[in-house]
């Protein structure tokens, strides 16, 4: 299968947040509508999209703030799943983010999605001794 990666765009949105909602990754406190148009003012460069025949199969959304690069919204339509296709996304994201001089990157995984834990070590990426805390500035809904 021929996939191509490509940076996100616009048009692509309701397909994204399908994508988003088939993976299990949206939540009722979070709009991925405006979660895409913040991202699309800030390196949209750094959101990539897999597509195959016009199907958007995949996406991973990445982020650079001058020390530390982050992945968020990796999602692979689950039929795809398991093909090597978030592995390839991941290293899109990395390539980019490397290119733009990020020495570490970072993400974040709900707890209980030993899964998802488990594809991220195969790829190399460490259990970090950090707690995660966060402060809602603009509620969504």
């Amino acid at each position: 299968m021929q996939i191509q990666f490509r940076q996100f765009h616009p048009d692509d949105t309701e397909a994204t947040v399908a994508l988003w909602q088939a993976c299990g990754l949206t939540r009722p406190w979070n709009d991925p509508h405006k979660d895409i148009e913040r991202k699309l003012q800030q390196e949209p460069e750094l959101f990539i999209v897999a597509e195959h025949n016009g199907q958007l199969l995949g996406s991973v959304m990445a982020g650079y703030d001058g020390h530390r690069g982050w992945i968020y919204y990796l999602s692979v339509l689950p039929q795809y799943q398991s093909q090597g296709l978030g592995k390839s996304l991941v290293l899109q994201a990395e390539q980019r983010l490397r290119s733009k001089g990020c020495p570490k990157i970072q993400l974040m995984i709900r707890h209980d999605n030993s899964g998802v834990q488990d594809f991220y070590r195969t790829l190399g990426y460490e259990s970090a001794e950090v707690v995660v805390l966060g402060k809602r500035l603009i509620e969504d809904v």
